[in-house]
Order: structure tokens, then C-alpha cells, then sequence
């Protein structure tokens, strides 16, 4: 019962912290949510005790450097991409040795930029990498809970499995929506031991076991990244700015 009362109180906090209340999946009778790990990004500075700010690192067309990754003082969490002389940056954070965890409900909050030559990302990464073996998905899975490297409205939640070389495998699902390029949204996975459930704005948009469900622990990721896939960085009126507004992570008891 006690337990039960502080799992209620958890979520309660959780969501007067950020705008809205929490909308977390449907669970089984007699089982309960309970916030496991959050950041609600308060405060003047990245805290260090669980995020990693990742730089200086060249990555794709771009580089990740430290001084993109930063807080607002409004709480919110800004990954900015901006053109530093002869080179285009862009900010990066991942709880990498400080947040290691399997399965649960996983759920951003964030606002998407709005130039083209960049795109924000919302994902978790296997702490054993992601191996090339004939166990496949079930030995390390890259899990993209949200990507969009669009102007359109629209993102994509995509599985990558089997290393990056001659044997990768990938699954991929795009989600169009009006309205993506306006304001705040949350993207989530309910990351089950047999499955995938993806979530939009508390609405399941994607079901899937593809390559075998990940059964090894994870950090989570908050990336910009530069690359011609989201069109010419050239092109963008710059700096731009990924917002987030928080990160929680939630196990059912």
C-alpha cells in the first residue's frame, strides 16, 4: 500500500512538472506505473550526474561540441545547431554510464526545429553496442523512439539491428500528423520483453517485435544531427534550436 501511495505521488509530481498530465499506456489490473528516472530539465545547468554532454566530436557533416547542449533557466533542455566559422555544430546529451536500463515506458516532451540540414532525435542505445550475431535484435537493438528529418509534419520510429556493415537489418514506421511543427509533443515506447509499442502524443502509433525484441540494457539519447538527409545545412537560417522539455522513464509493478 505504501508503495502504491508513492508511485501515485511520483506521478502526480511528474505531471505538475512538466506541462500537462502524464498519459502513460494501459496497463493490466492490480499493476501500477512507477517513475524509475526523470529530468525535467530545472535548473541553470545540464546535470552532470545524469547526462553525458557530448563533444568535441566530429559526427556525420557536423560536430557535437559542448557548448550546443545546454538549459534555458525555463526549463527546457536546448540542443542548438549553429555555424561556428569554417564548421556547422550541433548539441548532443545521452545518460551513457549514468542511466542504464531494459524495458519500460520511455517519454519525451520537445519542440522541433525548424530549418532544413538538420534533424533532432530521441533514441536509446544498447550499452553493448549493437553486435553482429545470430541472436539479432534480442543481443542489442538501436531503438529511435522519435527522429524527424523533415520540414514536413511528419517523424519516423525506426529499429536498427545486426551491427552497421553488410548484415544490418531495420524497421521503420512514419508517422504523419498536422500540427508536429507547432509546439510541444511526446513521443514514448513501451518497450515490453516481447515488444514495441510506440506512442504519439499518448495515441500508439506503431506495434512491432521486428528483429527480435532488445533484452540488454540502454542509456537514452537526445541528438541533433547534421546530414544531407534532412536537406543542405547551407540552406538554414541559423542558430536553430531542438527543445526538450523532459525525459522520464517509467517500470510497471
Amino acid at each position: 500500500m505504501i508503495r502504491n501511495v508513492c508511485a501515485i505521488l511520483l506521478l502526480c509530481t511528474c505531471a505538475s512538472a512538466g506541462a500537462g498530465k502524464a498519459v502513460l499506456p494501459p496497463i493490466e489490473k492490480g499493476k501500477t506505473w512507477r517513475l524509475v528516472w526523470q529530468d525535467e530539465f530545472k535548473g541553470k545547468k545540464v546535470d552532470e550526474s545524469k547526462w553525458e554532454v557530448i563533444g568535441d566530436s566530429p559526427r556525420r557533416d557536423g560536430f557535437w561540441v559542448k557548448e550546443d547542449a545546454y538549459l534555458d533557466g525555463k526549463g527546457h533542455l536546448i540542443l542548438r545547431t549553429k555555424k561556428d566559422d569554417a564548421r556547422f555544430t550541433c548539441g548532443a546529451v545521452r545518460t551513457r554510464g549514468k542511466f542504464e536500463h531494459r524495458f519500460g515506458y520511455w517519454e519525451a516532451r520537445c519542440k522541433f526545429p525548424k530549418q532544413p540540414g538538420h534533424w533532432p532525435a530521441f533514441w536509446l542505445f544498447p550499452t553493448v553496442g549493437v553486435p553482429d550475431t545470430s541472436d539479432e535484435g534480442r543481443a542489442g537493438t538501436e531503438i529511435d523512439v522519435m527522429e524527424k528529418a523533415w520540414l514536413s509534419s511528419k517523424i519516423q520510429h525506426a529499429l536498427h539491428w545486426n551491427g552497421y556493415a553488410e548484415h544490418h537489418k531495420s524497421a521503420s514506421h512514419e508517422v504523419r500528423r498536422n500540427g508536429f511543427n507547432k509546439g510541444f509533443h511526446t513521443f514514448g515506447i513501451w518497450w515490453k520483453q516481447d515488444e514495441y509499442i510506440f506512442y504519439v502524443d499518448g495515441k500508439e502509433t506503431w506495434r512491432t517485435a521486428a528483429g527480435g525484441v532488445c533484452q540488454v540494457p540502454v542509456y537514452a539519447k537526445l541528438t541533433e544531427e547534421i546530414g544531407t538527409w534532412a536537406g543542405k545545412i547551407g540552406a538554414a537560417k541559423l542558430p536553430d534550436e531542438f527543445v526538450v522539455d523532459y525525459v522520464r522513464v517509467y517500470d510497471v509493478e
